[in-house]
């Protein structure tokens, strides 16, 4: 894996990738990228203006498909129009929003970032399982090593909310589910990843989210810090394309900290680990989108 980079990716043609957020950022820059290498990219974005504004800067086949992953009717029509698949790409995110929620009623960045692409993957896996070489990507983040969850409250119902701990819990359980799927499903390859301190539109979209102009100044200081979109997505095109990738493992940057660097393993908190909070979160991921996986 040592310096592994876009060059080193197999062709693509004939496999068809799904990636969610796809519109800008890391999912676009992994959009292009795949379809240059030959696959079919799905786009799957909440506006399908802004996704067909992306999809000109792709060089290769792609598509535009709408999806609001913050709506699971939005899910469930996306999924439906589907028909071949071999890697989904569960990219999309929103990063220490204000306390809001989706149109079902769960906290938004645990609903959209969790309980969406969970919902998506379930309804996908019928799909999924035709293609010889199936492959789910689910992108975590760094925050997850703050993340705790919370069974009991996961929507911030009955708790004082913090945009940093709400956020840090999905991307927890982005790595929990990403490890569940691929014990529970041995036909279909899980993988998760995370891109380091990447340079992208999330921390911009929190501070205007929060209307904040220290926020938006941290926003730029990060971005003087951080590597590119280019090296960022790297570790989720790895995980997408690559023989070496493994199921159930976790890939980021391999240089300080996982901040920076080509794609490396990554390292997992004990809270990533737990096989019980996993297996108590898949369940509840059923129970909260009323939508159950159709698994061998």
């Amino acid at each position: 894996m040592s310096r592994w980079t876009e060059a080193d990716i197999p062709d693509q043609t004939g496999r068809t990738v799904l990636v969610t957020g796809a519109n800008s950022g890391l999912g676009l820059r992994t959009a292009q990228v795949l379809a240059a290498r030959g696959a079919h990219v799905i786009m799957g974005c909440r506006s399908v203006q802004r996704g067909e504004t992306a999809r000109r800067t792709v060089n290769g086949s792609a598509e535009v498909l709408e999806l609001d992953l913050a709506d699971l009717a939005s899910v469930r029509a996306a999924a439906e129009k589907v028909g071949k698949l071999d890697v989904l790409i569960n990219n999309a995110g929103i990063m220490a929003v204000p306390l809001g929620q989706t149109t079902d009623g769960f906290e938004r960045q645990f609903g959209t970032n969790h309980l969406g692409h969970a919902a998506l993957t379930f309804l996908l896996l019928p799909v999924l399982r035709r293609s010889p070489d199936a492959r789910v990507v689910t992108v975590s983040s760094l925050m997850h090593q703050y993340g705790r969850m919370n069974f009991d409250d996961p929507n911030w119902e009955r708790r004082s909310y913090s945009a940093r701990s709400a956020y840090s819990q999905s991307k927890l359980a982005n790595l929990l589910f990403a490890r569940e799927l691929e014990r529970r499903s041995p036909d279909v390859t899980s993988i998760a990843a995370h891109p380091g301190m990447t340079a992208t539109d999330l921390a911009n979209n929190m501070a205007d989210a929060h209307r904040s102009v220290v926020l938006r100044a941290g926003g730029k200081l990060f971005g003087l810090f951080s590597q590119s979109v280019e090296m960022g997505a790297l570790p989720q095109l790895y995980a997408a394309t690559s023989p070496e990738a493994h199921g159930g493992a976790y890939y980021g940057p391999g240089g300080f900290n996982g901040l920076r660097g080509h794609p490396s393993t990554a390292g997992m908190t004990a809270a990533a680990r737990d096989d019980l909070a996993a297996n108590r979160l898949w369940e509840l991921t059923i129970k909260l989108t009323g939508i159950a996986p159709d698994l061998p």
